[in-house]
């Protein structure tokens, strides 16, 4: 249903939140192949090491053990399980990768549900954190890319408070607080803020999407949970930008369930007019 709902938008550039990194890369370069195969082909690809599945030997989450999926720098069961992926169609580069920024290192870090002996070594991205150049035939765009931990399956308030910081990672990067330059427009925030009404603080999604060099973003729900349907995926395109279609596929309404309740989530933009 994945390679359908593909081959059915046709993205020219592609985010994937959930799929398995491998160092030589197989998982991808299958998939891109079998896309190619079918008339979309994407030449150009991100996906370095991340923080899914990466043990740093330590009891991250303070339970006594170290070998858990939850001691990984990003919960996994194996190295890069579930991680994410960029194609494209276009060049892409230069890129900043921050999947190795420390939590600690967030202004105002939530670290109550991280062992004090964990803090010197707990990276904040579950996955990781992308700021990526895409060499467009209208211009360069900048992707800002990540995907958040659900603020659940924590007996503390771990996972919520690591889910809140990570979204509000891109509120201090645009805002100049962290010692990283902030991104450049023209931008697309694009990923998984994986947070769905009353499950976690609501608070820096809240204050992403109303950030004055952003825009709110174009499209509706992306899931649909046992509770309705929300929001987890997320594009948010920066002010000025010409957004000119969005929507999500299978469209509202219809069986989700074989892609996990989620929703391939689009936009379209127009890069001849910039800001």
């Amino acid at each position: 249903m994945v390679m359908e709902g593909l081959l059915t938008i046709r993205p020219d550039i592609l985010l994937l939140t959930r799929i398995d990194h491998d160092l030589e890369g197989v998982a991808l370069r299958t998939l891109a192949e079998r896309l190619a195969g079918q008339g979309l082909d994407y030449p150009f690809r991100f996906a370095p090491v991340q923080n899914r599945g990466l043990r740093p030997g330590l009891d991250l989450d303070g339970n006594g053990r170290m070998h858990d999926p939850e001691d990984a720098q990003g919960y996994g069961r194996f190295a890069g399980d579930g991680a994410m992926a960029l194609l494209s169609r276009h060049p892409l580069g230069p890129a900043r990768d921050f999947a190795g920024f420390l939590w600690r290192d967030l202004p105002g870090a939530r670290l109550d549900g991280v062992p004090e002996a964990a803090r010197s070594v707990q990276r904040l991205g579950s996955s990781a954190h992308w700021d990526i150049g895409v060499a467009t035939p209208a211009g360069r765009l900048h992707l800002l890319a990540w995907a958040a931990t659900p603020p659940l399956f924590s007996k503390t308030r771990r996972n919520a408070d690591r889910n809140h910081d990570e979204t509000a990672f891109w509120v201090q990067l645009l805002d100049g607080r962290l010692p990283h330059s902030p991104p450049v427009a023209p931008l697309v925030l694009i990923g998984l803020a994986n947070l769905a009404p009353g499950q976690g603080d609501p608070a820096a999604l809240d204050a992403l999407i109303a950030h004055p060099a952003l825009q709110p973003p174009a499209h509706g729900a992306t899931a649909d949970l046992r509770q309705g349907p929300a929001r987890l995926g997320h594009i948010q395109a920066s002010a000025g930008l010409s957004v000119v279609g969005s929507g999500t596929w299978p469209a509202t309404g219809r069986d989700a369930s074989a892609i996990g309740g989620h929703r391939l989530v689009w936009i379209d933009l127009d890069l001849a007019t910039r800001p």
